[in-house]
């Protein structure tokens, strides 16, 4: 194993060096939050990708795949199904919106009125997504060194904390695009072929399993349904996902960078849900859980060297989540909550300077915050499930509504987030956190409040409308409410 610590510490020390290198990069605000809305196509398709693929879609694809086959797929592939629909029908309209968060777009929308509850349901999704990958060190460290879950939550923690609040964007975009590289090449180009080949290949696979392994709707219909509800509307809407479309150079980079990385997170899904399928011939018995079937395949089954390289692509998956959802949680709490709190809009006094001297502050507060509550948090499925259930049935439907439907209102818009947030809470409460109603209905909720209440209440003034069609044409400066930020680079 010798040979593998130093493959992974060796990519641990450059996940370091990548948050010194984008430290320099970072000049701005806009550097800082949104790597100054500047990357082309490769490092765009490579950072999105790297975000939405994390240890749930790699360790727990693996997962799925060894607990029903190839249908284990569906989860990642409703991720890539969300990447696919936010890049070809509203990424361009969103990147040319030039805003740091997805609330500054409802004030730009609703005319300022609905930002800092929007913002505190963003807060919530973006916190608990940091937390779950924060936990997933956990289970690698285990693999890697043997040591106890606090400490190795606290060491992958503390690494991905300090590379985002030296860098931000900067640092996380090319850290990204190395842990891009590092799971193209450990997961699908060494992991996959070589527990298809240990399985005895594809003829064998079949002798052995039963026939439902390889039905594509073996996991089932209602619970593809709601993969789809949650994943595949969470990447249209969740605040991790939209900061890096503002990254984008232009509309064209966002929508054909973000298809390229729709279509990847497509294979990456069926890659890991066959890699899991060959696991069960492998350990038909024997596994704790299903997601120990990544872990097993690769200590077992991989050459010294390799085995760090195939770890180091897990540990890859995790910080790039991690660290995406780490600087969208500080970005929400800096820009929609506590400037909002304060009563004072940004721009009044504040120089560049001291606009990244905020955000890094907020990022070193809100990752300590992640590293304490993933240490006291045990359930990751439970504290995943309560994240997209809010974000869902509170933000979907006045943010798509914002963008489709002109008739929607601020008082049509608070109502359906206040409705559907604590109407998901609720649900979750009586049916169990786990339970498929709570979304649905709580989706329901704030949809039909959505609609009742904006058409009884006074249409949005036609001056804010207009302004809101000049920003979508991308014809209006960089002014999102309620922050006046500075020119992009």
């Amino acid at each position: 194993m010798a040979v593998d610590y130093v493959v992974i510490v060796a990519y641990l020390a450059g996940m370091l060096a990548m948050g010194w290198w984008g430290m320099r990069r970072a000049k701005s605000k806009s550097d800082f939050l949104v790597a100054g809305r500047r990357l082309g196509p490769a490092l765009y398709s490579g950072t999105m990708a790297a975000i939405v693929l994390g240890g749930a879609s790699t360790i727990g694809g693996v997962g799925l795949g060894y607990q029903y086959g190839l249908s284990g797929a569906w989860m990642v592939f409703t991720i890539g199904l969300g990447i696919l629909a936010l890049s070809l029908f509203f990424s361009a309209r969103i990147a040319r919106l030039k805003v740091y968060t997805v609330s500054e777009m409802l004030d730009l929308r609703y005319g300022g009125r609905a930002g800092l509850i929007s913002g505190l349901v963003m807060w919530a999704y973006t916190l608990m997504l940091a937390v779950t990958s924060t936990i997933a060190y956990a289970t690698i460290f285990d693999v890697l060194f043997d040591v106890p879950r606090t400490l190795a939550i606290v060491i992958g923690g503390a690494i991905v904390v300090a590379y985002s609040t030296l860098g931000g964007m900067w640092s996380i975009t090319i850290t990204d695009m190395v842990q891009f590289v590092v799971k193209t090449i450990g997961v699908l180009l060494i992991l996959l072929p070589v527990a298809v080949v240990k399985a005895g290949g594809f003829g064998e696979m079949r002798a052995k399993l039963p026939t439902s392994y390889f039905d594509p709707l073996g996991i089932g219909g209602e619970t593809i349904f709601t993969y789809v509800l949650i994943y595949t509307f969470g990447m249209l809407i969740g605040q991790d996902i939209w900061q890096r479309v503002f990254t984008a150079r232009t509309d064209k980079v966002a929508r054909w960078g973000g298809t390229v990385s729709g279509v990847y997170c497509l294979l990456y899904a069926i890659g890991g849900a066959v890699i899991g399928t060959a696991a069960k011939v492998m350990y038909p018995t024997g596994l704790g859980s299903a997601d120990e079937a990544f872990a097993r395949i690769v200590k077992d089954e991989l050459p010294v060297g390799v085995r760090g390289l195939v770890l180091a692509a897990a540990l890859a998956a995790v910080m790039s989540t991690s660290s995406g959802a780490l600087i969208a949680c500080a970005t929400v709490a800096n820009n929609d909550i506590w400037k909002r709190l304060r009563g004072r809009a940004a721009g009044t006094g504040a120089d560049e300077h001291d606009e990244i001297k905020g955000n890094r502050a907020f990022i070193l507060v809100m990752g300590a915050a992640t590293i304490v509550t993933a240490i006291a948090l045990n359930d990751v499925v439970e504290a995943l499930t309560v994240a997209y259930n809010l974000l869902v049935a509170g933000l979907l439907v006045p943010i798509l509504g914002g963008l489709l439907w002109k008739r929607g209102t601020a008082e049509g818009a608070l109502a359906s987030v206040v409705v559907g947030g604590l109407g998901v809470i609720g649900l979750m409460w009586h049916y169990g956190i786990l339970a498929n109603e709570p979304v649905y209905y709580g989706l329901i909720a704030s949809l039909v409040t959505y609609a009742v209440v904006s058409l009884a209440t006074r249409p949005t003034d036609a001056s804010v409308l207009a302004h809101w069609r000049e920003r979508l044409a991308g014809r209006a400066g960089e002014t999102p409410a309620p922050e006046h930020a500075p020119t992009a680079s």
